[in-house]
């Protein structure tokens, strides 16, 4: 689920940390705060398989920060995680609706 939405958040525009933890806040509408201590970690995985590829670049307050942008093979992934996450979301929604 942290990969899903971790890729969300960068696929419209590269983003340093802080900003991809409030986009995921923003686009579960609170429902998911995600911690630096698992985003980053995160993150560093991803870059190892080559989904997200990142640079130091100055913040909007002017800071050095790590911009995090999604790669070809970072789409593919995000596609192949939204087709996951439906299946188990219509197994769910079979499964609680069955009698």
């Amino acid at each position: 689920t942290l990969d899903l939405l971790v890729l969300k958040a960068i696929s419209l525009e590269p983003l340093h940390g802080v900003a991809i933890s409030r986009r995921i806040t923003q686009i579960t509408k609170g429902a998911f705060q995600v911690s630096f201590g698992s985003l980053f970690p995160s993150l560093r995985r991803m870059e190892e398989k080559g989904w997200v590829e990142a640079e130091w670049r100055s913040s909007d307050n002017n800071r050095r920060a790590k911009y995090y942008r999604l790669t070809s093979a970072g789409r593919t992934q995000l596609k192949a995680e939204e087709r996951q996450w439906n299946q188990v979301v219509k197994i769910m929604a079979a499964a609680v609706q069955s009698t």
